[in-house]
C-alpha cells in the first residue's frame, strides 16, 4: 500500500437506492403487501397510487421517487387502465414475472370481492337518504386525494429541475401549467397533450442535458 493510499481516508462507497429491491425483495413480502394495497385501495386511482408510493417509496425504499414518476409517465402513453399497467412495470422491477404475479395477484382479488360486495349492497341502499348523502362527502374526499398524489408527483419533479438548472425546472412548470390550462379549460385530449409535451421535451430537452452534463464535469 503506498503513503498516498494511507494518506486518503476509505470513503463507504453508498449502495444504489433501491439496490435492496432489485436482489433482496422476497415474493411473499410482494404479494402481502400488494394484499395490503388491494384491501386498503377505496378511493380508486388516486388511494392506490398513494399507498403504492407509501409502501414502496417512504417505507421500504424498494423504489424511487424517479422510478415511480417514470413509470406513470410510460403508463400514461399506453391505452388501457394506467394503474394496472404500473403495477406490471413496478412487479417486473421488483422481481421479474415473479414479481408481476404477485402485485396483480394482491391488487385484483381483494378488489375485485370488495367492489362486488359493495355494489351489490347500495344496489340495496342507494335511493336511501344516508347512502346519497355519504357520497355527498366521498366525492370531496376523492378530488382531496387527487390533489396530494398530484402534490406527489410535482414536488420531486420541480425539486429535481430546480437543482438541475433553472432552464429544466422552468420547463417544467411551464408544462404543468400549460396542460392543467389546456386540459381543464379548453377540454383537450389526453392524448394530444402527452404527444405534445413528450414531442416538444425531446426538442428542448438534449440541449438542456448536454449543458447539465457540461456543467457537472467542470465543477468535478
Amino acid at each position: 500500500m503506498t503513503d498516498k493510499q494511507l494518506s486518503e481516508p476509505t470513503v463507504a462507497i453508498p449502495k444504489p437506492h433501491n439496490a435492496y429491491a432489485t436482489s433482496k425483495v422476497n415474493f411473499w413480502e410482494i404479494l402481502r403487501i400488494w394484499l395490503l394495497i388491494g384491501v386498503q385501495s377505496f378511493g380508486g386511482g388516486s388511494a392506490t397510487m398513494f399507498l403504492i408510493r407509501r409502501e414502496h417509496i417512504t417505507k421500504r425504499n424498494w423504489l424511487t421517487e424517479d422510478d415511480v414518476n417514470e413509470f406513470w409517465a410510460l403508463c400514461q402513453l399506453t391505452p388501457g387502465m394506467s394503474i394496472i399497467a404500473l403495477s406490471i412495470l413496478i412487479g417486473r422491477k421488483l422481481k421479474g414475472w415473479k414479481g408481476i404475479v404477485a402485485v396483480l395477484t394482491g391488487l385484483l382479488f381483494p378488489s375485485v370481492i370488495i367492489t362486488t360486495i359493495l355494489a351489490a349492497g347500495f344496489n340495496a341502499v342507494g335511493s336511501l337518504a344516508p347512502a346519497q348523502a355519504m357520497l355527498k362527502g366521498v366525492i370531496p374526499a376523492t378530488a382531496g386525494l387527487s390533489l396530494a398524489v398530484a402534490l406527489q408527483f410535482a414536488i420531486p419533479l420541480l425539486k429535481k429541475g430546480w437543482n438541475e438548472k433553472v432552464a429544466s425546472f422552468s420547463f417544467s412548470l411551464l408544462v404543468i401549467g400549460a396542460c392543467a390550462t389546456l386540459s381543464g379549460i379548453f377540454k383537450f385530449s389526453a392524448s394530444f397533450l402527452l404527444i405534445g409535451s413528450g414531442t416538444l421535451a425531446a426538442l428542448i430537452f438534449p440541449r438542456i442535458w448536454w449543458s447539465i452534463q457540461q456543467t457537472q464535469e467542470q465543477s468535478k
